[in-house]
């Protein structure tokens, strides 16, 4: 089964798509595209997991997310995005980081890339990762997101 509901942030909409026992999609949405927000709909197990989870995180009282997901993106673009997935709440890591991990130093470009297609962003802290020259680089919601999401994940950790 596959479900689609939509939860009102601090940064927008965002539209979070599940199936079966798994999200597999978060994708930020504008209040134009939008006509109603879930009207109090019942909802499955995986996509009230995922709507509480998210909640959490924005109220500051959660730093992992612990929802089952799939990645359906090619063996490299998952080998970099689960590695974002550890990058630690509060913390930041740049893309050549994430590619020496990887054994790939060269690979800066090709990290960026796999950032931007990043299914379930928020999940994985694609936000985290950052230029090496400390800018933000790219964020697929708009870096007036993503700095949000650090600035925030900031504010929590220093409490």
């Amino acid at each position: 089964m596959h479900e689609v509901s939509f939860i009102r942030t601090p940064i927008g909409i965002l539209e979070i798509n599940t199936a079966v026992d798994l999200i597999v999609k978060i994708k930020f949405v504008s209040k134009s595209s939008k006509d109603s927000m879930n009207n109090s709909k019942e909802f499955s197990d995986i996509t009230q997991q995922a709507l509480s989870q998210i909640n959490e995180y924005f109220n500051g009282d959660r730093r992992v997310f612990t929802i089952p997901f799939k990645l359906n993106l090619t063996p490299f673009y998952k080998r970099v995005l689960k590695e974002v997935y550890k990058v630690e709440y509060g913390s930041k890591a740049s893309y050549g980081e994430i590619a020496r991990r990887l054994g790939s130093a060269k690979a800066v470009r090709a990290v960026g890339t796999a950032n931007s297609k990043n299914p379930l962003p928020i999940i994985i802290p694609c936000h985290r990762i950052i230029s090496s020259n400390g800018g933000l680089g790219g964020y697929s919601g708009g870096l007036d997101k993503k700095s949000y999401l650090l600035r925030h994940e900031g504010k929590y950790l220093a409490q």
